[in-house]
């Protein structure tokens, strides 16, 4: 019988948790490139490192609320959260890289939001299966399920 924590909804969770990070960090990296008036590279590249830090720092949070001091909870949040948020941010900016147009749209335009919620959501799909696998393994969420319940 498969253990509660290695299933689909554990799964789900985890990728919804690694989503929530992924976003804040993917539109508000956006937001400060296009108003500082930067190139794409470069408000991509923010808006890819702001999705591991606030990624990271979702887990982190509730690993530190667990009981674990500090550096234990950093060891379990990249341990964690690591492949999940390189395969969204791999899938979600790929997709709006082939996106015509979604690359120079702004923020005030439908095609940047819609562009957005679409290459995340599609990102969402791809990266489910990818944290069962590692949860299925003891590796990704199941190690954050060892201190404390989401």
């Amino acid at each position: 019988m498969q253990h509660p924590t290695h299933g689909w909804a554990t799964a789900v969770q985890a990728t919804l948790h690694c989503l929530t990070g992924c976003a804040i960090g993917e539109v508000l990296g956006m937001v400060i490139g296009t108003a500082l008036g930067w190139g794409n590279l470069p408000t991509t590249v923010l808006a890819i490192a702001l999705a591991f830090v606030f990624g990271y720092s979702l887990t982190l949070r509730g690993a530190l609320k667990g009981g674990l001091d500090f550096r234990a909870a950093v060891q379990v949040a990249l341990a964690a959260d690591t492949l999940s948020i390189a395969v969204m941010e791999l899938i979600d900016n790929g997709v709006i890289v082939l996106w015509p147009d979604a690359m120079d749209a702004e923020l005030a335009d439908l095609l940047f939001w819609a562009s957005l919620a679409i290459s995340l959501a599609i990102a969402f799909v791809v990266t489910v299966p990818v944290n069962k696998w590692m949860i299925g393994r003891g590796k990704g969420h199941a190690v954050v399920h060892q201190h404390h319940a989401h």
